[in-house]
Order: C-alpha cells, then structure tokens, then sequence
C-alpha cells in the first residue's frame, strides 16, 4: 500500500513539475525569439537607411565633383591658350586648388600629359606613364572623362579623373556599419542565449537539489520500516525486493543531489558499469525488449563517475523502451579507438524526426504524455560538464529507430 502511495505520489510530482518545466521553456523561449526578431528587424533597417543616406550623399558629391571638374578642364583649356584678357594667377589657383580628386589628362594622340593626386609605383618614368595611360583608359571607359577642344581645329584633351578619397569612403562606410551592427546583434543573441542557459541551469540544479531533499525523508522512514518488517518477518520473500526498490530511491536521490555539483571521475571499468545497467534494465523491462551488447574482450577502465554515468546509459535505455513501445530490441555498444572510447545505444523504435534532432537535449522538450523533458538535457550535461565527453544521435530515422553515441577520453 505505501508502495502504491509512493508511485503515485512521485508520478503526481513529475506531472505537475513537468507541466511548470514546459511551460517555464515556452515562456524563455518566446521571449528570446521576440528579441532575436526586434534586434534583426532593427539590424535591416539600421541598415537599409545608413544605404539609402549613403546613395543620397554619394550621388550629390559625384554631381559636385564632376561640376569642379569641368572648371579645372576649363582652366586647362585657358591655361593650354593664354590670352592677355584672362587672369593667369585665376586660372593657375583653380589648377592647384584639387587636391583630393584624381585626375590624370589625355592629349588627342592618346598620350599623358599631366596628373594630379594619384601615386604611380612604376620602376622607372616609362613604367609610370604605362600605369597613368591604363588608369585614364579605366576611367574614361567608366564614364568619367571631359572632352575640351582647344581651338577651331581637331586638337583637344580628354580630362580624366576618379572619385575622391571622401566619395570612396561614403561609399564603404555603409557595410562597414552593417558589419558593426550585425557583430553587435549576434553579440547581443549570444548574450541573450548564454543569460537564458544560465538561468535554466539553475532551475535545473534547483530543482534536482529540491527533489533529492525532498525523497531523503521518506526514503529514511522506508529503510527503517523495511528493517522493522525483516525482524517481523524474516522469511517473506517480497522483502529483499522491496529492500532493491528503496535502495534504487536512495541511489536516485543521491544522483539528484549531485547535479549542480563536479563529482570526482575515479578510474573504473566501463565493462563493469555498462553491465551493471544492463543488468538492471533487463530485469525491469518487458521480455518482448531484447538487451544484447557488443563489447570487446578486454577491460575498459575511464575515468568517471559510475553513478552519474550509469544514470546516463539508463536514460538512454528508458528513451528506447519508450520509442519502441515495449517491443524491440536495445543493443549497446562499446568500441575502444585508441585516445577514446565509443558508446552506441541504439534501439528498433519509431526513431525522431529530423526536426526534433536539434532540440532532444534541450531542457523542456519531449514528445511523450509524461515526462519532464529534463533526461537527456541531464545526460548531455553529465557527460560534457562532468565527463568532458561529447554525447550526440548518430543516426535515427522514422520508423527505423535511432542511435546515440557518447565519447570520452581515456
């Protein structure tokens, strides 16, 4: 009767705290998405505007400079036919006043005259002229040349300059501030998300430490009944059971109790540990499931700890009677690799969708009725945090069942 009491008390309790552990998932998580869109949306328009601005700017300046350039083509052309009515000193400060746009000028024999504001790296004069001659073909083809006649004949020069300094600068200032502010959005949902994983770390640790205090009284009170009822009745055969059953509780509070803490990793043999849960979920599972382990004939030994790692494999076991719904097969395996050791677990069950594949070790998700969808978050940080391990599906496939690997450094 207090087993029956106990059972329902405890499957009441992961009901009801798996409702509040769902719900406390949804609430994070819609919080984040709504952040993570506001911080996007911004980035856009940030963004869209700085380029719109840009243009705008650009456009004017190119305008303004090509309005000067075609007065120091002016002045070139006075400066080429002097005439005793025009004012020299005029015409040779429009001349000097460019000092930021290039300009580089063309006489109708297609030879460099002249340039300004543009550093050649030839070797020698012939090699700098070569250079000038190609940049004025670039820019005359990209459209930025003016053709003035010198006189009434055929001769003229082409005046053929480049966007200034201030104009190339406007021009990359706008995705060098798109690069800024999205360093700064992938920062910020960085932040964001590690604020979110530090929070739920510890409601999980809170909530582990809460459970295992709250098991230790009655599981003090089972372990002394059950002594009283071994003096009363030392030949019942329902007694060693139920002294594995509360056993097994205090094993499970102790577990509980360690999360949130770093357990010291001790030497021990993995054959052993993995045959230890083995052991115990075959006796506890259907006989339509099936346990079969590939392991090698020598001894494995790791450093770990054997009461977390077990709850672990465990985990996995559970997941896979459930996935197959009380009929399959379970097969562990276990591969020495040199540096490391690979763990499968792996089962005949309906397998996960493709979908649900990056979401099965986040805390809160589960596809089952009951449940707090803590297992494998608790499994991934048991054999990452504590173990410094890597646990991750290898394979699964709907309808064809699903594989987890763990590894570990020996």
């Amino acid at each position: 009767m207090m087993r029956l009491y106990l059972i329902r008390s405890i499957f009441s309790f992961q009901t009801i705290s798996g409702q509040k552990t769902r719900l406390y998932n949804m609430h994070w998580t819609d919080q984040i998405r709504r952040v993570k869109i506001l911080l996007v949306v911004a980035a856009v328009l940030i963004a869209v505007a700085s380029l719109v601005v840009s243009h705008f700017l650009v456009r004017d300046l190119a305008v303004e400079e090509r309005n000067k350039m075609e007065v120091w083509a002016e002045a070139m052309r006075t400066l080429s036919q002097p005439n005793e009515d025009v004012d020299l000193s005029l015409v040779l400060k429009v001349i000097e006043g460019n000092n930021t746009i290039p300009v580089i000028v063309l006489d109708g024999e297609d030879n460099v005259q002249t340039f300004r504001n543009i550093k050649l790296k030839g070797e020698n004069n012939a090699d700098s002229i070569n250079i000038a001659l190609g940049m004025a073909h670039r820019m005359r083809d990209a459209g930025r040349s003016i053709r003035i006649a010198l006189d009434e004949s055929d001769e003229y020069i082409d005046v053929c300059y480049d966007d200034s300094v201030m104009i190339k600068r406007l021009n990359l200032y706008p995705y060098v501030q798109l690069g800024v502010v999205m360093i700064f959005v992938v920062v910020a949902i960085f932040a964001l998300l590690t604020s979110k994983k530090a929070e739920q770390n510890k409601v999980w640790v809170g909530l582990s430490k809460e459970t295992a205090h709250q098991l230790g009284t009655p599981i003090s009170s089972l372990m002394a009944w059950t002594e009283i009822l071994k003096e009363n009745y030392p030949d019942d055969d329902l007694l060693p059971e139920m002294d594995k059953d509360v056993k097994r509780l205090q094993l499970i509070a102790e577990r509980f109790s360690k999360i949130g803490s770093l357990p010291e990793p001790v030497p021990s043999s993995l054959n052993e540990v993995m045959a230890h849960v083995i052991d115990y979920m075959d006796r506890r599972t259907s006989r339509q499931v099936q346990m079969e382990k590939v392991f090698p004939p020598q001894d494995i030994i790791v450093k770990i700890n054997a009461s977390l790692f077990e709850w672990v494999i465990e985990n996995l076991c559970k997941n896979a009677v459930d996935a197959m719904e009380g009929s399959g097969r379970i097969t562990l395996f276990m591969h020495d690799e040199g540096e490391r050791v690979a763990i499968e677990v792996s089962d005949t069950g309906k397998g996960i969708r493709k979908k649900d594949i990056g979401n099965v070790f986040k805390p809160g998700f589960t596809t089952k009725k009951r449940g707090w969808g803590l297992g494998l978050s608790l499994a991934k940080r048991i054999v990452e945090e504590y173990h410094k391990g890597k646990i991750y599906v290898k394979f699964s496939e709907v309808g064809k069942g699903t594989t987890f690997r763990i590894e570990l450094k020996k």
